[in-house]
């Protein structure tokens, strides 16, 4: 486990839904780029995900539960067997949406080995910079062509403002 990311304190507990703002690049593809406000609820086995424009219209809404993901955007809804399935058709690139809960909580994901670093710490292909976790901001890079970046500043709870 990551010895270097242990005292961190968690901006959201395991039960708790987790928002804020999320982008994504996609290096060279700015199709494949966005960013948008979100709110992350449930686990990656049952959960969900609604991407929100800065005006607060909802552009797409991700419901999964196992063996099924349904989508709901402007055009309309779309089945996937998985949530990877799910990223790799509206990125191109697959993200590993399941490690993301562990990942805006400032840990390693339990279903892959990870290795600690300076900053962080890195697995599934993908480095997880945690060094200005305090503050709410998480940046996952995976440095394999094509270069993928998904950058989040999460709100931070009520009871943890200042």
């Amino acid at each position: 486990m990551l010895a270097g990311c242990a005292s961190l304190a968690p901006l959201a507990g395991e039960g708790e839904a987790l928002s804020g703002r999320l982008s994504v690049r996609v290096e060279g593809d700015a199709q494949r780029s966005f960013n948008a406000a979100f709110e992350l609820a449930g686990s990656p086995e049952r959960g969900s995900l609604a991407l929100i424009t800065p005006l607060g219209t909802q552009v797409a809404r991700a419901d999964w539960s196992a063996g099924q993901v349904r989508l709901r955007s402007r055009e309309g809804e779309r089945v996937y067997p998985d949530l990877d399935s799910l990223s790799e058709e509206a990125l191109g690139e697959r993200v590993p949406l399941a490690a993301l809960f562990d990942w805006l909580r400032g840990r390693p994901w339990p279903g892959a080995a990870n290795v600690a670093s300076d900053r962080g710490f890195a697995q599934l292909g993908w480095e997880v910079d945690l060094s200005r976790y305090e503050e709410g901001w998480v940046l996952a890079e995976r440095s394999t062509p094509p270069v993928v970046e998904v950058r989040a500043r999460l709100d931070m709870p009520r009871s943890m403002a200042p």
